[in-house]
């Protein structure tokens, strides 16, 4: 909702600091997880960077392990196949499920991830900022049944994180 990328920094007991945020020029879809191929959602959920893309379409791109592995285990409760994939941060902006930072944040933001390497980065997307909000009980009735657990997996990460500019 809030369209917005945080970048943290943890140290060796993991305590997070705040280093700074990026507008998400664009990101399609509504609150609700990604179900399948062609519903242009943005994914929820925490995942990983897999790999980086210097010769992406899109400028440059982070490739996010979407579907993880709740995300298949839902699929696989619901008989739900062809999740989709190839979603990714990267430049432009625009989007159909990925997020799209522009050209000059993605640069920023991929020579970071390679700096600090992917196995270090752990990518946490929300639909809202759960440390200012909640998503009605009319929105969730809307959703899987199991987004509630999804959402309080995404807003423990969240709320673990301290915003101070």
């Amino acid at each position: 909702e809030e369209k917005e990328l945080e970048v943290y920094s943890s140290d060796s007991d993991r305590h997070r600091t705040f280093i700074r945020s990026y507008p998400i020029l664009a990101a399609s879809g509504n609150i609700g997880p990604k179900l399948r191929e062609g519903d242009w959602q943005v994914p929820e959920g925490i995942y990983q960077i897999e790999s980086l893309n210097p010769n992406s379409q899109f400028h440059l791109s982070l490739r996010v392990n979407y579907p993880n592995k709740f995300d298949h285990e839902q699929a696989r409760l619901e008989g739900r196949t062809n999740l989709g994939g190839d979603i990714m941060i990267h430049g432009s902006n625009v989007s159909i499920g990925c997020l799209a930072m522009g050209d000059l944040v993605a640069e920023e933001i991929f020579v970071l991830a390679n700096d600090v390497g992917l196995k270090n980065i752990e990518v946490v997307i929300s639909p809202i900022d759960f440390r200012k909000s909640e998503i009605s009980e009319d929105e969730l009735q809307k959703l899987p049944k199991w987004t509630d657990i999804l959402y309080q997996n995404i807003k423990h990460k969240v709320l673990e994180l301290e915003k101070t500019e």
